[in-house]
């Protein structure tokens, strides 16, 4: 199991913390998501088939791309 924090500048409101939580869940593999508003982090936890580069490419699709 592996466990990422990512900085998301564009988390602004509970809305953008539900939209971002419900999507990254649906990915196969993603075990859990935190989404933080106050801190405008992303916590993913995942397995194989899901990776980094399918979460941020998922989130950039959303519309809450990765702080590089």
């Amino acid at each position: 199991m592996t466990t990422v924090t990512y900085k998301v500048p564009a988390i602004n409101c509970m809305h953008c913390v539900h939209t971002i939580q419900t999507e990254v869940a649906e990915l196969v593999g993603v075990k859990s998501v935190k989404a933080d508003a106050n801190e405008k982090k992303v916590e993913v936890v995942f397995d194989s088939p899901a990776s980094e580069e399918k979460i941020k490419a998922l989130l950039a699709e959303i519309n809450y791309p990765v702080a590089v």
